[in-house]
């Protein structure tokens, strides 16, 4: 199993070269916001809808200080924008009173801000500050236990089985990897199996459609000629991922 699952990460690593989060950030604060606005919603969507917020609240400060039915009117297409708002609000303030305005590079520190768990700290210490952690998003979760490299449900025992079998320089990476392949071919409901480059090593095809040109219809973003998510994709896009952020953005 070890064997094998590295080898998936090897090839997806081929078949996804530039694979990065799909959100768009400038710094941290912007990335920290938009994970959380990301829950039950596309990544497209707060894509959207975060140049507006973030030029209206640029900092943490100005986040903190706003009135909550504006924020809520500005994020409302994200969907249940009334606990977001709460959130973004709440983890803004705790920034400013709490880390001098700046967003702590420590999974123990952001954890402690509202709305932020460790799914969300993961993606913002492995893509803001180069820190190396297993983002366990429903993508994810599902692969994993497809591929049978766990079978635990806990969010926090697949992280740990997981980065038991990969070295830590590969956690942010397999990561993006692993929901990359999610949102374009390894669906929830249909699977892209007769489309899928990895299918020889998943001990679970033939659970989606089989056939090539069948599945070639289920694809999604570039796989199927269609934009990715990003709005804003860094100058060097599709090439290498964009370098991590320091912790001054």
């Amino acid at each position: 199993m070890v064997r094998r699952a590295r080898r998936i990460n090897r090839e997806l690593a081929e078949v996804y070269p530039y694979a990065h989060p799909e959100l768009d950030f400038e710094n941290p604060f912007q990335l920290l916001v938009a994970t959380v606005l990301s829950a039950q919603t596309t990544d497209l969507r707060v894509n959207q809808t975060t140049p507006a917020l973030f030029a209206a609240y640029p900092t943490p400060e100005d986040l903190a200080a706003a009135v909550p039915e504006e924020v809520e009117e500005l994020i409302r297409p994200t969907g249940f924008f009334r606990a977001k708002t709460k959130s973004i609000m709440g983890l803004s303030a705790a920034l400013r009173d709490e880390f001098g305005g700046e967003v702590p590079g420590r999974l123990q520190d952001l954890v402690t801000l509202p709305g932020v768990g460790r799914k969300t700290a993961f993606v913002v210490l492995g893509n803001a500050f180069g820190v190396p952690g297993i983002t366990v998003d429903t993508h994810f979760m599902r692969l994993v236990r497809r591929w049978k490299w766990t079978e635990q449900e806990d969010p926090v025992r697949i992280e740990a089985e997981i980065a038991a079998i990969f070295p830590k320089s590969e956690w942010t990476m397999l990561s993006h990897r692993v929901i990359f392949h999610g949102r374009r071919i390894c669906h929830a409901r249909r699977p892209a199996c007769g489309a899928c480059p990895i299918a020889r090593l998943c001990p679970s095809y033939g659970e989606g459609e089989t056939d090539p040109d069948k599945a070639g219809k289920l694809l999604k973003y570039e796989m199927a000629g269609q934009p990715g998510q990003r709005l804003k994709p860094p100058a060097d896009y599709p090439g290498k991922p964009a370098p991590a952020l320091g912790a001054g953005g």
